[in-house]
């Protein structure tokens, strides 16, 4: 297997580990593999679509409104999952409720991209006007 080939598999094992783990509710190790300097980019035109630089903003501004607003541990299952240089892309459906006894089943599409173990780059594709519908508007940014 050349260093690029094994370089592929490593990523994929990496984040099959990960979404293993989501499946089971459980986030630290997604938070262990976020470089300081991640890129989250949730795509679309909703309110919480918008590009979240840093691991400080990522945690703070999209993970702990997502996580007020979701009952119990967030879910989240890997359908499928093609690996090419640095970058992962897994097809995923998320299993939750929201606090107010809502149901929030998105289906997503995550293009991930690693650098030495480390995810510097995630873009997800999701349904914008579930989030929205489901989980209301994000709080309002300081600054």
């Amino acid at each position: 297997m050349s260093s690029t080939e094994s370089q592929v598999a490593d990523n994929k094992r990496i984040i099959r580990q990960i979404f293993d783990a989501l499946a089971e509710g459980r986030t630290q190790l997604m938070l262990d593999h976020l470089a300081n300097d991640v890129s989250f980019v949730v795509m679309g035109t909703g309110s919480w679509s918008r590009s979240y630089d840093g691991k400080s903003v990522v945690l703070n501004e999209l993970f702990a409104p997502l996580r007020a607003r979701l009952a119990g541990q967030i879910v989240l299952t890997a359908l499928r999952l093609i690996a090419e240089g640095d970058h992962v892309v897994v097809q995923a459906k998320g299993r939750n409720t929201t606090i107010d006894g809502k149901a929030y089943h998105n289906t997503y599409c995550n293009v991930i991209r690693l650098e030495a173990g480390q995810i510097k780059e995630w873009i997800e594709y999701c349904d914008t006007l579930l989030v929205e519908t489901a989980l209301g508007r994000p709080p309002v940014r300081a600054g």
